[in-house]
């Protein structure tokens, strides 16, 4: 059974939550929520290979933003109850949604089977998560021809 929220589960989530707010990373969160709709692993490490480009450091500070928060969660750090509400957790299944389709392809190219298992593990491990990430998928694509739609 999982343990019951504590204040301290609290506090961390709103500590969190203020970190999502500085200006550059809502530049980050924004550019991979907005922009950001890469169609297969090529395409996600043409922007992770761009070394000193912007969007390669956006792209680098939400992932390494989101597979910080999921350790937390997978070490029990953080409540899942807690994280997992969409006001909090939302925008992570959002993002893992547009690179679930070619997460496994993208670990065997980065040569790395660890690349985003922390944020898999998350969104995965309960059905709840498993049916929001569907939701999500779903989604992505609507945005994904949104702006296709617009460009």
């Amino acid at each position: 059974m999982a343990k019951k929220p504590t204040t301290a589960d609290a506090h961390l989530i709103l500590e969190l939550y203020d970190l999502r707010r500085e200006p550059e990373m809502r530049k980050a969160r924004n550019w991979w929520v907005m922009e950001f709709f890469p169609r297969n692993a090529d395409d996600f490490l043409k922007v992770s290979s761009a070394m000193g480009t912007q969007e390669n450091a956006w792209l680098r500070q939400v992932g390494g933003y989101w597979g910080m928060v999921t350790s937390f969660v997978l070490a029990d750090v953080l409540n899942e109850e807690l994280f997992l509400q969409p006001g909090f957790s939302g925008e992570l299944f959002l993002i893992y949604a547009k690179i679930h389709p070619f997460v496994k392809e993208l670990r065997e190219k980065l040569g790395d089977p660890e690349a985003f298992l922390n944020l898999e593990k998350a969104v995965t491990r309960t059905k709840w998560g498993r049916n929001r990430l569907q939701f999500m998928i779903k989604r992505v694509e609507v945005m994904r021809q949104k702006m296709k739609g617009s460009s």
